[in-house]
């Protein structure tokens, strides 16, 4: 394996990470188009994103089996033209149905992204922490662009053009990487860049049990706020906003990137102190911040959201390095679609919990009360992680 073929496995893993974001957070601004076209209200419309979101998730355990059974390259492959056929499905759809077909397949092969993806970095990394930091900047640019991108097209194109774009740039990029795949430029590792001692059993258990319990509380967190921030800032940020879509888009947007630096932080974190503390401290910050936010308006609102998604943000690539530290190396990315199983599919929950909870009460104040306690169930949780074992020394690098 090639210097210059870690580079664009590097580049196709994070580029791949902006993309999925992008993807999927598409239609949380768009919906704000479709209410008035469709004559549909916030709720209704919100629920047709639920079938997309939780094979976001299911979809990622298989994804990642076969990731480790048959060829990541290949997968990655798949995910970019999938991703972008659907995309293109869901920009030309007519009418609720079919919207509802063409988000459910953005989430079918946006589902082999983080678990193939991510296992495919990390068997390129050799600062696993850094790298992961780094990939969950590209990550966080995706879910900063969806909004603003989203708000744009719509307002000069239709809400047509948000799919239909982003959909042919995965296209673009799923033909390009296929030719260098078969061209031999990008081949597949067989082991880790850097390997690691395998962890003990006992540990892998433990640790595999607790953070089950954290990825399904996480992941709840992060699909409830990322989809509710535009309504949430729509109706609070009023006078910021101007009461605009792209004013709107601009501000979720501005949230997301500007907490997107701390992914790198959390990265650099993992690599130099204990993953544990700094997971455990992210979440318990993040309780009060979260009940906080429920008494909030204007800037101080965009500042409480900002606060909670850094903190998010420096535990993401904690949280993964975690994952990779305590699975054997032959069954990561089955691992890591076993994580995004629970936190991007079962935890899809958030998103008809927000419809909810906003068709009853007109606002979020008890979504951010259910939110804070799931923070707290995340920092008492991690609390009993195996304490980690001094680092062996280095091991040779893989030929």
């Amino acid at each position: 394996m090639t210097k210059s073929s870690v580079r664009w496995a590097i580049f196709f893993a994070n580029i791949g990470h902006t993309l999925t974001h992008l993807m999927m957070l598409l239609y949380p601004t768009v919906v704000l188009t479709l209410e008035m076209q469709l004559k549909l209200g916030y709720g209704t419309l919100m629920w047709l994103s639920v079938p997309g979101l939780v094979l976001y998730g299911l979809a990622a355990l298989p994804a990642g089996w076969l990731g480790d059974r048959w060829s990541a390259e290949h997968m990655m492959v798949l995910f970019f033209m999938g991703s972008g056929a659907a995309g293109l499905a869901t920009g030309l759809a007519q009418g609720p149905v079919g919207i509802t077909g063409g988000l459910a397949a953005i989430g079918f092969f946006g589902a082999i992204y983080h678990p193939v993806g991510t296992a495919w970095l990390v068997r390129h990394a050799e600062n696993r922490g850094r790298m992961l930091g780094w990939n969950g900047i590209f990550g966080s640019l995706g879910v900063g662009a969806g909004p603003i991108a989203a708000a744009a097209l719509s307002s000069f194109y239709g809400w047509r053009a948000a799919f239909l774009v982003p959909g042919a740039i995965c296209l673009l990029l799923g033909a390009a990487l296929l030719v260098l795949v078969r061209g031999g430029s990008v081949v597949a590792a067989k082991t880790d860049v850097k390997p690691q001692a395998e962890p003990a059993s006992g540990d892998v258990r433990r640790a595999f049990a607790l953070l089950s319990v954290t990825m399904l509380s996480t992941g709840i967190v992060f699909q409830a706020l990322t989809s509710v921030l535009p309504k949430l800032f729509e109706i609070r940020l009023a006078d910021l906003t101007a009461g605009g879509l792209i004013g709107t888009g601009g501000m979720v947007s501005l949230v997301f990137a500007l907490s997107a630096a701390f992914q790198y932080f959390g990265g650099m974190a993992a690599d130099r102190f204990s993953m544990k503390r700094i997971y455990v401290m992210c979440w318990a910050i993040e309780v009060p911040v979260l009940f906080l936010a429920t008494r909030l308006f204007a800037m101080p609102l965009f500042a409480a959201a900002l606060f909670c998604f850094s903190l998010i943000a420096i535990s993401t690539p904690t949280e993964n390095a975690l994952l990779a530290h305590y699975t054997p190396s032959r069954w990561r990315a089955t691992a890591f679609g076993a994580k995004f199983l629970l936190s991007l599919g079962v935890s899809a929950l958030g998103v008809p919990l927000v419809a909810v909870v906003y068709d009853r009460t007109r606002d979020f104040v008890w979504l951010f009360a259910i939110l804070g306690l799931l923070a707290a169930l995340v920092a008492g949780t991690a609390l009993f992680l195996p304490r980690e074992r001094p680092a062996p020394e280095a091991l040779a690098p893989a030929e």
